[in-house]
Formats: C-alpha cells, structure tokens, sequence
C-alpha cells in the first residue's frame, strides 16, 4: 500500500499534528508538493500532499479560503500541510473552518519540521511499497509457474484469483470458457462472450476493461487480455475484481498472461512439424495402408485410429472474404483439448480442411455447433462422413465429399453422409440442372395436354405408377384400357422414344416426380 495521510501523522520525526479531516487520513499520499500560488491546481495532479505557508493567502479571509479549499477538493489533493511558526503562528481560523466545512484533511507542521522532510518520507514510502510489491510480484510468478508447470492452467487460476482476491477465467481460441475459478465464476465468465468476441478481432497482444460489464455483476471490474504472439489470438484471461489491480496483482496477472500464451501458442515450427506428420497419415489412411499410417502416427495420432472416427471436409465458400479454415481449425483443435480427445486437422493449402475426429466426440460436436452458429455467415460449407474406421478410411473420405457437394448444392452449412443413405433420392436431384431437364423432357406433353387433346401427363404417371399394368392404371384413371394403350402410343410417337426402355420409362417417372412432388419448392431450398 502506497502512504497514507495515516502514516505520515504517525511518523514519529515529523511530528504533525491534525487539525480538520480526521477521518479521511487513511486517504493515499501519491506525492508532495509545495506551492504558495493562490490557485496551484493547474500545477496539480490529484492524490497530492499540498504544503503551504500561506505567503500568498489571505488566511484569515473565511471566504477566500472556502474558495481555495474548494479548489483543493475539487482537484482530489489527498490533505493540506500548513507550516506552524512562519507567516502565521498557528493555522488560521478561517482556514480551518473552510477545510472541516470541506472534509479535507488539514495537518499541522511544525517549524522544526522542514517540508523536504515530508517529501523524503513519502518517497522512501513509495520506493518501499514499490519494491514490496516487485518481491510480491516475483514471488507471484514463482508460485504461477510452479502451478503451470506441475498442475496445469487449473491450477494457475486458482492461484492467480488467490492474489487478486477476485475471481479469472481462461477462454480457448472459438472464446469458450475452457476454466474458472472459483467454479462459481464460470457462469459469470460465460456471459461476456461477446466482449471476448471483440477482443479476438483485434491483434494480439489486445486488452480491455469492462467496468461494471452485463452479467459481471455491477461491482466488478473486468479485465479482458488476450493470449497469443502472432496477429491471431489464441484465447483470452478475464480477471474480476471489485477495485482496480494494484502494482503486485498487475505483475501476477502479466506472470500468468505470459505463461498461459506459452501454453496456447506453440511454435510455428512445432506446429508445422505436426501438420506434416497428420497430412502423412492421413495420404497412408487414404491409400489404404492403415497399418503404416498407424505406426507413424505413434502416440500423437494412434488414439484416434483405435477407436471408430469420423472424416469431415470443410471448403471455403465462393463468397468468403476471408480465409475461414483457420478460425474452424482452431476450435475444433480447442474442442479436442477441453476434452483430451485425439484429433487430426490437415489443411490443404487449396480451399479446404480435412478432419478426422473420433466418432461421437466434442470435435464433431464442435463441428455441428459451428455450422449452426457461423458457418453460412463465414462462408463455410462442411461434409462429413459415416463413421468408420481406418481400413475404410478411402471410402468414408469419399463419403465426406458427396455429402460436401450436397451442401454446397443445397445452400447448406453442414451435411452428414448418412443423411443421404436414409430416406428419398429425389431431394438430391433437386438442383437447376434436373429440373431444367425434366421440364425440357416433359415440355412437349404438356403443351398437348394444354390444347385440350388430352391427358397424356396424367396417363403416364398412372401408367408407371402401376408398372406397366394396362387394366390397374386405365382403373385409376376411368378410361378404358384400349383408351390408356392410344395414349401411351401418342406418348412415344411425342417424345420419339419407347415405353419399353426401362431408362426411358426411369427418367420419366424422375422427372414426373422433380416437377409434381409435394413440397418440391421447399426441397429445393
């Protein structure tokens, strides 16, 4: 703690005495100085110890020395030392009136006192909160790093809101909150996610400082610093406390600020070191060497191959204006570290991300609440594969892809391949290229069927409804069936092919089936 008006009244050389503000002296003294201007504020700081001899009042004037106090006090001087046995035997009546009218402290200094003797004892106090504070600072670091080192970032935090006597919160790169302590601070941690936001925005380093921020209770006061060497932020530290950190917290925040980055940020070398190594295994799974791929994996990405994985492929979409792979990367690998789970996330260089992630997991958990929440937005589309294992590694990189295209066909954030193994084939053709062909297919008997000569669109779906089967479809209709045969001869001779072809008979009943289903307009959406 810096000095206090406290601790100079109680110096024992100095000797002074107390004469109006008693019970603002534990107020801090963060200077002295000596003026005798009759307005020193414009000279003035704020949390000054003013010495005066009053060569320059008028004293004794109780409206003049309202004004000069009310001066002092409007500019936060911390108290007022009047020197006794100079111009004025004692301080002056009307200046004491003024400063207990005011509330500021007024202070007495003997003649024997000289006023650099007050400055020095604020000084040598200073220096020495100062240097207490660097050996708690130091001390700080020493107990951070140990935490970091032999516990983990769980640790760190505990310790770090120990000495802040408030509370923190660690968040990853997607800015979830990955810890918290106390516990309890998780939930208020959670709902400054979009200040959190804001700050990843920005280039790293980046802080901010949320005074009474939404959901942080309206005493607290928030720090926000970001985590990371590059321009990309690796996460963010928010630190909650009820008053702004003192010189020893600062230091143990900055302690714990650099020793989480050197836990987020790995080096680019190490990195892609890795991302060599998992675009190794993953050329061997595709190429059907999965014992090999699993021998180079090793511990790194062994994990992974012992369990059924899922292959998920994630493009960057036309209207992208930024590279988003990246920012995908880094949460689904941030997902894989709250959960120590493997994951294998091998960029391409082209446009596109390929994942294994295991099945059932926070990476695809991740991947699914991402398209939900950013995918469109951010100009991403992703497929992902049934699960599998990596003898099938090829065909679920297969599977991966089709159900890609369908996205990126159907305006969609994510597909999964087993989406398009259940239920109808035709909202899978329908795309303006099928629709375009069975219009241009049917186009013909519709323009009969529109000049009254008949029903021949109705008749040919009745017709291969009922496969073929003269008396069911002509029942259908309520014609005869010698009608339905005149028919489906005007048919062919229309559309210059034969009903006998089943893939004649096959695109027909598809595009019957493109242009009349119910709800294609939805489906096509």
């Amino acid at each position: 703690m810096p000095p206090t008006l406290a601790s100079l009244v109680q110096h024992s050389a100095l000797n002074l005495t107390v004469r109006a503000g008693e019970d603002r002296l534990r107020t801090p003294v963060l200077w002295v100085h000596a003026s005798e201007l009759a307005d020193p504020v414009p000279y003035m700081e704020g949390g000054e110890l003013l010495l005066i001899t009053a060569t320059g009042l008028d004293a004794e004037d109780p409206e003049a020395m309202r004004r000069y106090v009310r001066r002092l006090v409007d500019a936060g001087v911390a108290g007022l030392g009047f020197a006794l046995g100079v111009n004025y035997e004692d301080i002056p009546e009307a200046l004491v009136t003024a400063a207990r009218e005011a509330g500021l402290p007024l202070l007495g200094v003997p003649r024997r006192t000289p006023f650099l003797a007050i400055s020095k004892a604020v000084s040598a106090a200073i220096a020495a909160d100062q240097y207490r504070a660097v050996t708690a600072g130091f001390e700080a670091q020493r107990e951070l790093t140990r935490a970091a080192l032999t516990e983990g970032p769980e640790a760190l935090l505990a310790r770090l809101a120990g000495y802040v006597d408030g509370w923190v919160a660690l968040y990853d790169a997607s800015g979830a909150v990955v810890a918290a302590a106390p516990e309890w601070a998780a939930r208020r941690a959670s709902r400054l996610s979009a200040d959190v936001e804001r700050l990843r925005e920005r280039p790293a380093p980046a802080s901010a400082v949320l005074g009474g921020a939404p959901g942080a209770g309206a005493d607290d006061r928030v720090e926000l610093q970001s985590l990371g060497t590059g321009r990309r932020v690796r996460g963010a530290l928010a630190v909650g406390t009820e008053a702004a950190l003192g010189t020893a917290e600062r230091y143990a925040v900055h302690s714990a600020v650099a020793l989480l980055t050197l836990t987020t940020e790995r080096s680019r070398g190490l990195r892609a070191a890795e991302q060599r190594l998992g675009s190794a295994v993953l050329r061997m799974l595709l190429s059907g060497e999965s014992d090999h791929a699993r021998a180079v994996a090793g511990e790194l990405y062994g994990r992974l191959l012992d369990a059924p994985f899922r292959l998920l492929i994630a493009e960057s979409a036309e209207n992208a204006d930024d590279d988003p792979l990246p920012t995908v990367a880094e949460t689904l690998e941030a997902a894989a570290a709250r959960e120590r789970e493997a994951v294998l996330a091998v960029p391409d260089g082209e446009g596109r991300l390929t994942v294994l992630a295991v099945d059932g997991g926070a990476v695809v958990t991740a991947a699914e609440e991402y398209a939900a929440r950013k995918a469109e937005a951010a100009g991403v589309v992703i497929g992902l594969s049934a699960p599998t294992g990596p003898i099938a590694a090829s065909g679920a990189y297969k599977q991966a892809e089709q159900a890609l295209s369908v996205a990126r066909r159907r305006g969609r954030a994510l597909v999964e391949h087993e989406e398009l193994a259940t239920g109808s084939i035709l909202p899978l053709l329908a795309d303006d290229a099928v629709r375009a062909f069975a219009d241009g297919m049917l186009r013909a008997l519709h323009d009969h069927d529109t000049k009254g000569r008949g029903d021949l669109v109705a008749s040919l779906r009745a017709w291969l409804s009922r496969h073929g089967q003269w008396d069911a479809a002509a029942a259908d209709l309520g014609v005869h069936r010698h009608t339905l045969r005149y028919r489906m001869r005007r048919v062919e001779e229309i559309l210059g092919r034969s009903l006998d072809d089943p893939d004649v008979r096959m695109e027909l009943w598809l595009a019957l089936k493109t242009t009349t289903q119910p709800g294609a307009e939805e489906q096509r959406k």
